[in-house]
């Protein structure tokens, strides 16, 4: 690994620094080596820089253990990504105090881009829960990605719905992706890791302590396109995901509840004060001019399995195409490629009819033609 990114990750390591304090650090001496070989003068010249933290990174390379921290995430196949990598969120790159560094288990892909989060209770009705799953069901199915914080409640039904509509959905936690919390969803965690990723901030073995939820609940908003609000209370922790969708310029929606529950109060009233007013997943879509795919109406038509004619790679590449739209990068990941020979592959596929490019960069399988 670089000493770039080795360096990004000692930093974000260094307590109470944050991401807003080392991007001033970053903008003032350029690179995260130069500011970890700084004066303390000259670190407490920046803007936010106080004596403790100051101290915290002159002796972060002797209070941490950067290599130690990233054989850590080798062992749990964990990906570190710097906010100047390709594959670093695009959403997340516009709000005002994006992470320079995020771990991630699974994959983020392109198509994350088309994202939806979902809040609410954790102490949330089956009605409340039975919303989550439908809505959050029907747009996987349109290939919306569905992004939650894996927490009791709405969360889970969010992530588990998306998995019922064969989607793809990302969780973003308070805690380490070492120390999945809570750890009943630590099956959960597994099967988002397959469909999406588990996304968190936070070094590996970092606990789910209270202060580290809304940092959390801001990058929720930050990944996705709007927010729905499903279930809270008037002092729901999900009303703090609101906030910062309002401040990121998000879409807010909030599914209406019974009038007479205190569960319901507070999306309700997000309703009253202005939130779009919605209860189903339509309503979300015609609400941002969506484009979707119908990964429903795809899965019913039949796909040639192992067409001939083609060469190794060919092949090769073929068979590592689900049977859902997808794009370049996720295809070239899939067959284990660069992206240039897997746009050159997909090229010659299409040629031989047997993809399609669809709008939006996706490529999907044509269905066998009748005999």
């Amino acid at each position: 690994m670089y000493n770039f990114k080795k360096d990004l990750i000692l930093l974000n390591m260094v307590k109470d620094l944050g991401c807003v304090r080392l991007k001033s650090l970053l903008d003032v001496f350029k690179e995260p080596g130069a500011v970890l070989k700084s004066s303390f003068e000259k670190l407490r010249s920046v803007d936010g820089i106080g004596p403790i933290i100051a101290k915290g990174i002159m002796t972060a390379s002797s209070d941490h253990d950067v290599d130690a921290e990233i054989e850590l995430t080798r062992r749990a196949g964990v990906e570190i990504i710097a906010i100047n990598d390709n594959n670093y969120p695009e959403n997340l790159k516009n709000i005002y105090d994006p992470p320079v560094i995020l771990y991630v288990k699974g994959a983020i892909s392109r198509c994350d881009e088309i994202s939806i989060a979902m809040v609410g209770s954790r102490r949330c009705t089956c009605y409340g829960m039975n919303m989550a799953d439908e809505i959050a069901r029907d747009l996987a199915a349109k290939g919306v990605t569905i992004v939650s914080g894996l927490a009791r409640g709405i969360d889970t039904s969010a992530h588990k719905g998306a998995l019922n509509g064969r989607g793809r959905t990302l969780a973003v936690l308070g805690s380490g992706l070492g120390n999945i919390y809570p750890p009943e969803n630590l099956a959960l965690s597994k099967d988002i890791a397959d469909n999406g990723a588990l996304i968190s901030e936070f070094p590996m073995v970092t606990p789910p302590y209270r202060q580290n939820f809304p940092r959390r609940n801001r990058l929720i908003s930050g990944i996705s396109k709007a927010v729905v609000v499903v279930e809270a209370a008037r002092k729901s922790g999900a009303l703090i995901t609101v906030d910062f969708a309002l401040e990121q310029g998000r879409d807010v929606f909030a599914v209406p509840g019974m009038a007479n529950r205190p569960s319901s109060r507070g999306a309700n009233a997000l309703i009253k004060q202005g939130a779009k007013l919605i209860d189903n997943a339509e309503d979300i879509l015609e609400e941002l001019g969506i484009a979707v795919l119908d990964l429903d109406e795809l899965s019913g038509k039949k796909i040639v399995s192992n067409p001939e004619g083609l060469d190794g790679l060919e092949k090769k590449t073929y068979l590592s195409i689900p049977e859902r739209p997808c794009y370049v990068d996720d295809i070239a990941r899939f067959a284990g490629i660069s992206q240039p020979t897997a746009q050159s592959v997909l090229f010659h596929l299409q040629v031989k009819g047997l993809i399609k490019r669809l709008p939006g960069g996706f490529f999907e399988k044509v269905t066998a033609r009748p005999r």
